[in-house]
């Protein structure tokens, strides 16, 4: 008899894990109170991603004439149309989960959880009516969501998070973003794009705080570039909301006054509320549940995954994660393994990266003991000096390979440019397979392609590289 698998979410993490365990011959139900795809699709990666396409394409469209395209009037948005097309997408995508449940034959109960035991899971249905639902084995996979911070408090349309801006009624004239993160810089290229004169703000030093210093230096210049106010090391100590005007006052002593504050600092965990003191499932001192190399919990038979673990908080270590546990549950052991995670930001240019930076990797030696400016190596390319970029257009950007001297192991790829999100799965796989530099630098890439940017920087960590001018030495 086949066991009985219940999954409370349906997110990157709870929907995959559904999938894999049918696959596996479980019987499963997932209950999940909002969408089926969860923040990602809905609300988060999809469809900030459409409309970022569309700004993308705007950019384009400016440069047109360059090009040789004569291209009549000013490039111009249509939220209503952009909004559209962006649900549409979400639509989509829903949709195939839904059917890829039936062809499993997954049970979708839709309603909220909240576990009874660590095997039972009572739902309140939208109309009130209540379910019980046993099962031999449970997955946590509720997820993150938006903070309720005092200080900022969030009304939907004057001070919004990133759910409202990507409903993007009307373009606002002005707009200031709480947060240099992934989200604050994704953002702060979409609107001002549009044309809104953004102003982003961050608590520390440098904007894209967790990326490659180098990295985040360049997509600072760009944000720049796109007519960004950046405003890094400062504080917002109070928000006024006014009828027409939100005023933001800085611990520095100045003001600003901008039609919308979008703030983007941070997720907590949907740990509360669930059920999970009656199963006796640990919990974080931050909020997150506990769990091992195997996405159990403390509990026997009760896994968790995705943001609700505080791990690295992706869809795609989600849906890992959700792997893992199915195939824990169904009696073939495996462990999750976060050395090579690939990551993408969506901004414009694009931001690949897997590994370690170059600080991480020489504060890591040092640590070790080894000499942290001899250990590491390091090699890059610029998008200028690739045929096809050129050929393009898409010139600005950079290739960056941090490799342990001793090993010739790949430590860490950071690229900025046009397609990074893809590119850096080749350096993710170089990494996975345990690949030296040097072995992955002579595979044969195709020509014309942005991929030989890798290839020619993978070859400058050890003065290789073809099409780099000779460097002087030095004596």
């Amino acid at each position: 008899m086949s066991k009985h698998l219940a999954i409370l979410g349906a997110g990157p993490g709870g929907y995959v894990a559904a999938i894999r365990a049918a696959q596996l011959g479980a019987r499963v139900t997932v209950i999940e109170n909002q969408a089926l795809g969860g923040v990602c699709l809905n609300w988060g990666c999809i469809p900030s991603k459409a409309l970022l396409s569309v700004v993308e394409l705007g950019d384009k469209a400016k440069k047109a004439k360059d090009f040789g395209l004569l291209l009549t009037g000013p490039v111009a948005y249509d939220p209503a149309v952009m909004v559209a097309r962006k649900n549409k997408v979400v639509s989509t995508l829903v949709k195939g989960i839904a059917t890829l449940f039936k062809t499993w034959n997954i049970e979708h109960v839709e309603g909220r959880g909240e576990l009874i035991d660590a095997r039972t899971i009572r739902v309140t249905k939208p109309d009130g009516a209540t379910q019980q639902v046993a099962a031999d084995g449970l997955i946590i996979a509720t997820g993150s969501s938006w903070p309720n911070l005092p200080l900022f408090p969030i009304d939907g349309t004057q001070i919004i998070t990133s759910k409202q801006a990507l409903e993007l009624a009307r373009i606002p004239a002005s707009l200031l973003i709480i947060g240099g993160g992934v989200e604050g810089c994704e953002f702060a290229s979409l609107y001002s794009g549009l044309g809104t004169q953004v102003t982003l703000v961050e608590l520390v030093p440098r904007i894209l705080p967790l990326e490659d210093e180098e990295i985040s230096q360049m997509m600072e210049r760009e944000l720049k570039k796109r007519g960004v106010e950046i405003r890094t090391g400062v504080t917002v100590d109070q928000i006024v909301r006014q009828p027409d005007v939100v005023t933001a006052h800085f611990r520095d002593g100045l003001s600003l006054n901008v039609e919308q504050v979008l703030v983007s600092v941070g997720r907590g965990f949907n740990s509360r509320g669930i059920g999970l003191e009656k199963a006796g499932v640990q919990v974080g001192a931050r909020g997150e549940i506990v769990v091992n190399e195997r996405m159990e919990t403390n509990i026997p038979g009760v896994y968790a995954i995705g943001d609700v673990v505080g791990k690295a908080m992706l869809a795609h270590v989600a849906s890992q994660q959700g792997k893992v546990a199915v195939e824990n549950f169904l009696g073939h052991p495996r462990a999750i393994d976060y050395d090579v995670i690939p990551t993408g930001i969506f901004t414009l240019p694009e931001i690949g990266r897997v590994g370690l930076t170059e600080q991480q990797a020489r504060d890591r030696c040092a640590g070790a003991g080894k000499d942290a400016q001899q250990a590491v190596k390091v090699g890059r390319f610029r998008y200028g000096g690739i045929g096809k970029a050129q050929a393009t257009g898409d010139i600005q950007g950079l290739v960056k390979v941090v490799v342990d001297e001793e090993t010739d192991r790949i430590l860490g790829v950071h690229i900025l440019g046009a397609h990074a999100t893809d590119l850096i799965h080749e350096a993710a796989l170089a990494m996975h397979l345990g690949a030296t530099v040097s072995r992955a630098a002579e595979m044969i890439h195709a020509h014309p392609t942005l991929a030989e940017g890798l290839m020619e920087a993978m070859e400058d960590v050890h003065g290789h590289a073809i099409h780099l001018a000779r460097k002087p030495v030095t004596s």
